[in-house]
Parts: structure tokens; sequence; C-alpha cells
């Protein structure tokens, strides 16, 4: 999380995709002015270039 540019990361895999609990959480951090970034273990994982250039577009952004 980046407190100074209200943008909280996420990495996960698919058990993210409709799970009720990350939706309030997205609500409430929405809510408080953060940015949910969501990014996949597969990513993070073989293309961490890509990954990093995500999130400084977003911090940028």
């Amino acid at each position: 999380m980046c407190r100074e540019r209200k943008v909280f990361i996420e990495v996960g895999g698919g058990q993210h995709a409709e799970s009720a609990a990350d939706t309030i959480r997205d609500r409430f951090l929405s809510e408080e002015g953060y940015r949910v970034l969501r990014l996949w273990n597969n990513d993070v994982l073989g293309n961490i270039e890509g990954v990093l250039i995500t999130i400084q577009a977003e911090l940028n952004g």
C-alpha cells in the first residue's frame, strides 16, 4: 500500500475473482479515496518487469 498516492496493491489468484470479502474491502478503500490495483500471482512470478511498469504507471497516474 502506498498511503501517499492512495494506492492499494493486491497480489493473488483466482480466489479473488468473486470474493464477497474483497468486494466489501474494495468499497471501503474506495470510500477512503484509495485505488485498488490487482495483480495475478503468475504475473508477479513470471513477468516482474511488467508488474513493476504497471505499478509505476499507477503511482504516476
